[in-house]
């Protein structure tokens, strides 16, 4: 599939690392490191240097009981610091927002991929400015309770969904990615689940992203502190790997970058 300039294997061969960029105050694992101009544009290079694929820029803060911000600031935080990276770095970017009016100002400001974490279902103009831009999207798996008949199944119908919403407006099969939603709308044994059946979103037919890094599933899981869940995000990391997933959103990108090569080099050696 094509992000921008670039084109990317899908086929479940590698996988490609998405470096977070959260240019906010109140981020549950770096808020307020990276919201000021130089501070974003110095760990955009650090991530593309460390084999970063793809930014994904994000300027509200989505952890659990966040405060929602308006449009307005959401721009603010975010049109400039994608032109100046997009001025900079030849490098795919991609917007963390589930508003169209946000979307539209990211795209015009270098966006080549809207990041919707809650699948176009938030805003009914979501899916019509994705298409009509062009650009490509990651619809994440998401709502507002945790009551499940069946976890996985009840997912994979309400991507399709989501998928739905994606192809009715226009937006090509070939530009769309799907996010089972590691922390979002699940209990810490789902997003386990989540994370060990992840194979089984391949049923849709689309590329996979796994977005698990310093969440809660990890410091529930391990009783650590979201500074100290880096060894528990690796591991979600090469199962990742060897799930087929064809992109991962992570914070520290040189030790997830490390971490791919090392569990592709062993999956590649099964057929040998």
């Amino acid at each position: 599939m094509k992000i921008g300039n670039r084109s990317f294997d899908v086929s479940g061969k590698h996988t490609y690392i998405m470096g977070i960029l959260n240019v906010t105050p109140d981020s549950f694992s770096d808020g307020g490191q990276w919201n000021e101009m130089d501070a974003a544009l110095f760990h955009t290079e650090e991530m593309i240097n460390a084999g970063a694929d793809i930014i994904d820029v994000g300027g509200e803060s989505t952890r659990p009981g966040y405060a929602k911000i308006s449009s307005r600031e959401e721009i603010e935080r975010t049109a400039p610091v994608l032109e100046r990276i997009k001025e900079r770095f030849d490098i795919p970017l991609s917007l963390d927002t589930y508003k169209a009016d946000v979307a539209a100002a990211g795209i015009k400001a270098g966006a080549d991929l809207i990041n919707d974490i809650w699948g176009l279902k938030a805003d009914g103009e979501m899916a019509k400015v994705i298409a009509e831009a062009g650009v490509s999207c990651c619809l994440m798996h998401n709502r507002e309770n945790t009551e499940y008949r069946e976890l996985i199944k009840d997912i994979i119908q309400e991507l399709s969904e989501s998928v739905e919403l994606a192809v009715n407006a226009g937006i090509p099969k070939e530009s769309i990615i799907l996010d089972p939603g590691v922390g979002f709308g699940k209990t810490t044994e789902n997003n386990l689940e989540a994370v060990a059946k992840l194979d089984k979103l391949r049923i849709l037919g689309y590329p996979l992203l796994l977005g698990c890094s310093r969440k809660s599933v990890i410091g529930n899981t391990l009783k650590l502190p979201v500074e100290e869940r880096l060894e528990g995000t690796l591991v979600t990391t090469v199962y990742a790997v060897i799930k087929g997933a064809s992109f991962i959103r992570v914070h520290d990108v040189k030790e997830n970058v490390r971490a791919v090569r090392m569990a592709e080099a062993i999956r590649d050696m099964e057929g040998v």
